[in-house]
């Protein structure tokens, strides 16, 4: 009983074996190839997997989610000769598990390598500031180069990016002295450009000013004339309206000679020759009402000393006496008479 217990346990054993060599579980998104005899026979897909134990050899999975490779800094010559290191970051994905263990020993290294020689290829025709400024340039080419060759490789480059672009050190200094000049340059422009806009402000601020205040100056000279001009008109409306007495208006006349005497830079001034109408009528005013005096016979002296008053031309000298017995202090009074100015005399 006991060697067939033996054989027993030894078949249990084997069949064991035999089904665990002939279960295969592929985790999701991996992929694991199967050669039958050395010969490629097919791909396992995720799940519960059924091969021929002993005959199927099963390889290793295969990560068919996207990978993400960072490449050691590499140094690149420029078009203008200068060595610069540049780190890559690449993103790809296997889609062909056959291709990616059947065409290409290691496709990581392969990509690192053809990742490395295009980027001298496409830098090596730019200089300094293309590259800098040009990334984005340079991610497409890179792509472009990368998704084309590693096709028949079973893999697709979804993306390249330039991670760091190192020059050299006196390049990084000539660049930051020259990033410090651009930057003193625009202050100094932006200086130049709020002084220039604060002036023609000010000089539009003070033509306003001037404008405002000239157009108030002349609306204040309308105003006035036109307030003189009302005046006058009401003066002249009104004398002729009361038809006064000529009389009256030579006496205001002469009321208004110490008005016009009392200017600083007045030396002489001249009275029309109307005024000695006015005066005549002054004087016969005052003679034709002189009072009649106790002795009854100074009246009629009075009027025999009085110039006649139907000569005109003596009127200039009742002129002066009525002045000097108002008081005027002035200059001297050229009155003008029938053959041209006559001298008045000097009042006070």
């Amino acid at each position: 009983m006991e060697p067939l217990l033996i054989v027993a346990l030894v078949l249990v054993l084997f069949v064991v074996a035999v089904l665990v060599k002939a279960v295969r579980i592929v985790p999701q998104a991996r992929a694991r190839n199967v050669e039958r005899l050395g010969r490629y026979q097919r791909t396992l897909t995720p799940g519960l997997n059924i091969v021929v134990p002993f005959v199927d050899r099963v390889y290793p999975a295969i990560d068919l989610r996207e990978q993400v490779v960072t490449f050691a800094p590499r140094p690149v010559i420029t078009e203008d000769n200068l060595v610069v290191e540049i780190d890559t970051v690449l993103y790809f994905q296997v889609t062909d598990p056959r291709s990616a263990a059947y065409e290409i020993a290691s496709y990581l290294q392969a990509v690192e390598q053809l990742t490395v020689t295009t980027l001298r290829n496409v830098v090596g025709s730019m200089d300094l500031e293309q590259t800098l400024t040009s990334r984005d340039e340079i991610n497409s080419r890179l792509r472009g180069v990368l998704d084309e060759a590693t096709g028949k490789w079973g893999l697709r480059v979804n993306r390249v990016e330039i991670k760091a672009v190192d020059p050299p050190k006196s390049i990084k200094d000539a660049m930051e002295k020259q990033m410090r000049a651009e930057r003193d340059k625009r202050a100094s422009i932006l200086t130049a450009e709020g002084a220039r806009a604060s002036q023609i402000l000010t000089a539009e601020g003070d033509k306003q000013g001037a404008i405002l205040r000239a157009e108030g100056e002349r609306a204040a000279a309308i105003l006035r004339a036109e307030g003189q001009a009302r005046s006058i008109d009401q003066v002249f409306t009104a004398v002729h309206r009361n038809d006064l007495d000529p009389k009256v208006l030579a006496y205001q006349y002469l009321q208004t000679l110490p008005e016009l005497a009392r200017g600083q830079g007045n030396t002489f001034w001249v009275i029309p020759s109307e005024v000695t109408s006015a005066l005549s009528g002054i004087a016969q005013a005052f003679g034709t009402g002189a009072p009649a005096t106790a002795d009854g016979g100074s009246r009629q002296a009075t009027e025999r000393d009085r110039p006649p008053l139907d000569r005109p031309e003596l009127a200039p000298e009742l002129a002066t006496t009525e002045l000097a017995t108002t008081g005027l202090d002035g200059p001297e009074l050229d009155v003008p008479g029938r053959n041209g100015s006559e001298r008045a005399g000097t009042a006070g």
